[in-house]
C-alpha cells in the first residue's frame, strides 16, 4: 500500500487549461460545503493540515492537487452547494468540476463525501450524474458516522445503498469518521485498486 502520509502539495487550479500532466492516475475528493471533505482527506493521508478545513464553509475554491509517491495524485475539488457563496462564483466552481470530470483521462475515481445525517441532497445527486456521464467510478463516504449511534449510522449505510442500488449509477458506499478513524483503512483500500490500475468487486 502506498505511504499515502507522504502526500505533498503540488499546485492549486482554476482553469481547465492550468491542469497538471494528464498521466498517471489520481483520485478526486468531493462533497457538500461542510460535509467534512477535507478532514476525510487529511484522515485518509494522515496529515492533519494536508488539506485546509474551515469552519466557513465554501472555503475551498480550487482544484488542489497533492503527489504520491509513484507518481498517483488525489485532488481536492472545490465544496458546493453553500447558498452564502455568490450564485456567479458558484456557477464557476460548477463549470470548473464538471469539464475536469469530463476531460482528465487520468482520474481513475471520485471519492463523494456526504454528512451521513444529510446524504443524497440534489448536489451529490448532480455530482453522481457527472460522473455517470464522465464514466467515472464513484464511491461515497458517509462522513460523521460518529455523530449517530450504531444502528442509526447501520440504518443510513443501508438506506443510501438501497438508494445507489435503485439508480443504477454503479456507485459504493462506507460509513467513515475522520474523528473516529472510522473506515480509513477501507476507504484507503479503494484508492488503492483505483490508483493500482486493480479492478474493484
Amino acid at each position: 500500500m502506498r505511504d499515502y502520509s507522504a502526500a505533498v502539495f503540488i499546485k492549486s487550479v482554476a482553469q481547465l487549461m492550468q491542469l497538471p500532466l494528464d498521466d498517471g492516475a489520481e483520485v478526486a475528493f468531493a462533497g457538500r460545503s461542510n460535509a467534512g471533505k477535507s478532514s476525510a482527506l487529511n484522515a485518509i493521508t494522515g496529515r492533519r493540515a494536508l488539506a485546509r478545513t474551515s469552519r466557513t464553509p465554501g472555503r475551498t475554491q480550487l482544484l488542489n492537487f497533492f503527489g504520491l509517491p509513484c507518481g498517483s495524485r488525489l485532488v481536492d475539488l472545490p465544496g458546493y452547494g453553500y447558498a452564502e457563496v455568490p450564485l456567479a462564483v458558484r456557477q464557476e466552481w460548477a463549470a470548473l468540476v464538471e469539464g475536469y470530470l469530463g476531460v482528465r483521462r487520468s482520474l481513475k475515481g471520485l471519492m463523494l463525501v456526504m454528512d451521513i445525517r444529510h446524504p443524497l441532497t440534489p448536489f451529490d445527486q448532480q455530482m453522481m450524474r457527472w460522473c455517470a456521464t464522465a464514466g467515472v467510478a464513484c464511491h461515497v463516504l458517509l462522513t460523521k458516522a460518529d455523530k449517530l449511534g450504531r444502528g442509526a449510522a447501520g440504518n443510513a449505510l443501508l438506506m443510501v445503498r438501497r438508494s445507489l442500488e435503485q439508480e443504477g449509477t454503479g456507485a459504493t458506499v462506507q460509513l467513515f469518521s475522520a474523528v473516529a478513524r472510522q473506515g480509513v483503512d477501507e476507504a484507503r483500500e479503494r484508492l488503492e485498486c483505483w490508483l493500482g490500475d486493480q479492478k474493484v468487486e
